[in-house]
């Protein structure tokens, strides 16, 4: 089975939302496109990228709203 990997840049399964079967996108998981219940994927969306952390400014504002703790998105940056 393949992973799916959310614009967020988490394995789907692993999603909060995902888990309660409340992702707006059901099973496809997250993609950029505007989305009013994740800020991360509107984002990626307005700057068309496909993951947050393709973007010169990650880690942002955005990325402290989660769902990956923002510590870990400034490790992963390197951006420490």
């Amino acid at each position: 089975m393949e992973a799916r990997i959310g614009v967020c840049g988490i394995a789907c399964e692993l999603c909060p939302r995902m888990t309660l079967g409340k992702c707006p996108n059901g099973s496809v998981g997250c993609v950029p496109k505007e989305n009013p219940f994740c800020a991360v994927a509107t984002c990626a969306f307005r700057k068309q990228v496909s993951h947050c952390f393709e973007c010169g400014e990650f880690p942002c504002e955005v990325t402290k709203k989660g769902p990956i703790a923002y510590g870990y998105c400034q490790f992963i940056s390197g951006k420490e």
